[in-house]
């Protein structure tokens, strides 16, 4: 390798011309090679310089599709253990609507009608997917919805639509099914309920365009609006009542994060000087821990039962995230070894928020297989098992995901208007990588 020399290849040095110039051309060529006098190389044109080349199309930020892939992994982690500290070591909720935003307004650079089209064709048929199997399940254990005493009558039935675009809540049984059966009667319940963020996404796409055009005429009250409106409608200072407000106080807890998106990208975070950031940051996080410890819920610091404290905590949270943004092209260093399942999480990221907590359910009647192995009949066995069965449901559910991209992931592609890929890990072409939200975690 060169670094702005030729090495030496073993010939005499070039001979000279008069004045002590080299030979034109400076080839090494014979004495009798013409040669050009520096008056007269002083009349010649210049050359043309080298055309510039043209600027590289900016790619994706692996900064943040790293953030997204740990924030999906901490969602599988928190629905399977249900450890409630993790919302305050990582609110992944916050990080993916920032995530989110962030993506939106870089979109909004091109027509808002067109964006919000495409963002909503991206979301749709991975849904229509996964609403058409649980709906032939619950229908199959003997729901009805038209008789359900929480989703009864006509209304029931038009709730339904909530399942082919989510403008509302959809309706699930709370119970379905047996007690005894494969699956505990209230798989319903966890299945669908992740169902609310697919809500939530959908009016922030919708209102990307207000709000951005907001933020851009007044950043800072645009901001900090929605801490203050989750300080109204997330306190019960005011209730609304119904999955109306539901939907208001989701659109309040995480309008903040989303809205970080938009200063994010449009480089209102880096006018600040980190040490102010950082420091209001960390107060607007310390108000949050304050706040929870004096309304505790029935999990304790589950952070998702104590909205006000779940905004300022996930607000400052994502700050800090978002300051320290290194903007990477690649993965740098070790985090380089991850960079194929990082690829593979944001391309499936639809896939994998909607089917993991009915696959996490999935393990149960697949480990208790194990208790009717022939070595497993010893009360040894057996307790070794019930200690470990936690670990076990872990380890089955990755490969029971990895099955489902292979299954239906390639639907992410056909709404996105690609060509269908099995396993889009990043080893064949360079394509690019859709994102996507995340479920309430």
């Amino acid at each position: 390798m060169t670094h702005g020399y030729t090495t030496g290849t073993g010939t005499s040095p070039e001979p000279a011309g008069p004045y002590g110039t080299p030979y034109a051309g400076n080839t090494g060529a014979a004495p009798d090679t013409p040669y050009t006098l520096p008056q007269q190389r002083a009349t010649e044109p210049a050359p043309e310089p080298a055309p510039a080349p043209a600027p590289k199309k900016p790619g994706r930020d692996r900064y943040l599709d790293l953030l997204r892939s740990i924030a999906l992994v901490r969602v599988v982690v928190y629905h399977l253990f249900g450890w409630a500290w993790l919302t305050v070591v990582f609110p992944s909720m916050g990080v993916m609507f920032a995530l989110a935003g962030s993506l939106m307004a870089r979109s909004l650079k091109r027509p808002a009608l067109g964006v919000i089209r495409g963002r909503v064709r991206r979301l749709l048929p991975p849904l229509w997917v996964f609403s058409a199997v649980v709906l032939a399940m619950m229908f199959a254990n003997g729901w009805n919805p038209s008789e359900d005493p929480d989703h009864g009558g006509t209304w029931g039935l038009i709730e339904l639509f909530n399942y082919i675009v989510p403008i509302g809540a959809p309706p699930y049984p709370w119970h379905v099914g047996s007690k005894s059966g494969l699956l505990e009667d209230t798989w319903a319940v966890q299945a669908a309920g992740v169902l609310w963020y697919l809500r939530a996404y959908l009016w922030f796409v919708i209102a990307s365009p207000l709000l951005l055009w907001l933020f851009r005429k007044a950043p800072w009250p645009t901001l900090l609006a929605p801490l203050g409106l989750t300080a109204i409608v997330g306190t019960g200072w005011v209730t609304i009542p119904g999955e109306t407000g539901n939907a208001v106080t989701d659109f309040a807890v995480y309008g903040g994060c989303w809205v970080l998106g938009f200063a994010h990208h449009e480089g209102l975070l880096k006018q600040i000087p980190r040490y102010v950031s950082v420091s209001c940051a960390s107060l607007v996080m310390a108000f949050g821990l304050w706040w929870a410890s004096n309304h505790l819920g029935p999990d304790g610091w589950d952070l998702n039962d104590i909205p006000l404290a779940q905004a300022t905590w996930s607000f400052g949270f994502v700050v800090i995230l978002l300051q320290y943004s290194p903007s990477w092209q690649e993965l740098p260093g070790r985090l380089a070894t991850w960079d194929r399942l990082v690829t593979l999480s944001n391309n499936r990221a639809v896939t994998i928020y909607l089917w993991h907590n009915l696959l996490i359910m999935a393990t149960v009647p697949i480990i208790d297989l194990a208790y009717e192995l022939p070595f497993m009949q010893s009360e040894r066995a057996v307790a070794a098992l019930d200690g470990a069965y936690t670990i076990w449901m872990f380890a089955l559910v990755w490969p029971l995901i990895g099955l489902m991209v292979l299954a239906v992931g390639w639907v992410e592609d056909i709404a996105a208007k690609r060509r269908p890929r099995l396993w889009p890990n990043g080893t064949k072409g360079k394509s690019p990588r859709p994102s996507a939200g995340a479920h309430r975690a």
